[in-house]
């Protein structure tokens, strides 16, 4: 997982964990001054991670977030109707777009934009 820079909320809310344990009496003042100059300085999320190490919860959000897993998306390619209309959309639109422009006797030309949309737009998902 890459590792993230911190916003200042994110070093706020390290620093409210803090204060947490010197509440309650997990830190004494001396710990949490070198701990909150630390997270202060913090750029990256690796860096809180030593700070709060042998620490029980709570802990900073920015710390819960890296360890949440992402959420898996299924992709339009997932199952056999999905990968049929892929194969297949360009190819019936075309036919259906021939058949229109017969029935209509050339009236509906435009139809005809329809499968070079659907290409366009077939080719523009797949990068």
């Amino acid at each position: 997982m890459a590792d993230l820079r911190l916003s200042d909320d994110e070093r706020q809310d390290a620093l409210d964990v803090l204060s947490e344990h010197v509440r309650t009496g997990r830190l004494d003042i001396d710990e949490y001054g070198s701990r909150s100059a630390k997270v202060t300085s913090a750029k990256l999320v690796s860096e809180l991670v030593p700070l709060f190490d042998d620490l029980p919860s709570p802990r900073p959000s920015a710390l819960l977030a890296t360890a949440r897993p992402q959420p898996v998306v299924p992709s339009a390619g997932n199952g056999k109707l999905s990968a049929f209309v892929w194969r297949y959309s360009v190819p019936l639109s075309i036919a259906l777009a021939v058949i229109v422009l017969i029935v209509t006797r050339g009236r509906l030309l435009i139809v005809f934009a329809l499968p070079l949309l659907l290409i366009l737009f077939s080719g523009w998902r797949r990068r």
